[in-house]
C-alpha cells in the first residue's frame, strides 16, 4: 500500500473563477503549483486531483469538456518535470445528494481501490471547508492552503485543526511533506507514521 497525495484542483492548484473553469482557456496555475507537483515527482509519491465539478451537470460544460481540460493539464505538469497519476470527477450539483461529491469520499476509496492507496498516511491538500471534512472522515493527514478560498475557510475552522496545517500554498505543502519524509520514512511506499507536522495555525 502506498501513500499518495490527494489534491483539489480550484484554488489549488488553478485560480478559481465565478463562472467555473470549465475549459483550458479558463484554467490559470497558481505560482508555485507545478513545482509542488515536480516535488512529488522527485518523491515517487502518487497525486491524486479529486474535484467537485458541478457545472457539468449544471449545463455550463460536459464531461468530455473537462476531461479534455484534463489531458491539456496533464501534459503542462508532465512537461514541467511533475506528477499526476488520476484525475476523478464528481459532475453532481449539490442538490443531487451524491455520495462522490466532497466532502463525500467515494472518489477517494475508489482512488485507493483503483491504485492500492492507504488513505490513512495519505496527505490531502485542499482551500474548502469540504475538502477537510472529506479528509477528517478519512483520517488523512491534511493541509489547508490560504489560496482559492483558504483564507476564507481558515476563519470558519476557529480552533478545529485537528489533522490540518495551514499554509501558504499548495509549494509550501509540497516542500514540508518532502521534509518530513525524509526525516521518517523511504517516501512513497509502506506504512509510515503520521509524519510531524508544523503546527496548525488559525
Amino acid at each position: 500500500m502506498s501513500i499518495a497525495v490527494f489534491l483539489d484542483r480550484d484554488g489549488v492548484l488553478c485560480e478559481n473563477r465565478s463562472t467555473y473553469v470549465k475549459a483550458w482557456q479558463e484554467f490559470q496555475w497558481i505560482p508555485g503549483a507545478r513545482q509542488a507537483l515536480s516535488i512529488f515527482e522527485r518523491l515517487n509519491i502518487p497525486v491524486v486531483i479529486v474535484t467537485n465539478q458541478s457545472a457539468i451537470n449544471r449545463g455550463l460544460t460536459t464531461l468530455d469538456a473537462v476531461v479534455s481540460l484534463h489531458d491539456q493539464m496533464r501534459l503542462t505538469i508532465r512537461d514541467a518535470g511533475g506528477r499526476l497519476d488520476a484525475v476523478y470527477v464528481c459532475p453532481h450539483r449539490p442538490d443531487e445528494g451524491c455520495a462522490c461529491r466532497k466532502p463525500g469520499v467515494q472518489l477517494f476509496r475508489r482512488a485507493a481501490a483503483d491504485l492500492g492507496l492507504d488513505l490513512t498516511v495519505s496527505f490531502l491538500i485542499g482551500d474548502s471547508l469540504s475538502d477537510l471534512q472529506a479528509g477528517w472522515q478519512l483520517e488523512m493527514q491534511m493541509f489547508l492552503v490560504r489560496t482559492g478560498l483558504g483564507r476564507e475557510t481558515a476563519v470558519q475552522l476557529g480552533g478545529q485543526t485537528h489533522r490540518v496545517s495551514i499554509v501558504g500554498d499548495v509549494l509550501e505543502a509540497a516542500r514540508l511533506i518532502e521534509a518530513s519524509l525524509r526525516e521518517s520514512a523511504t517516501p512513497g511506499r509502506g506504512t509510515v507514521p503520521a509524519p510531524a507536522m508544523p503546527t496548525p495555525v488559525p
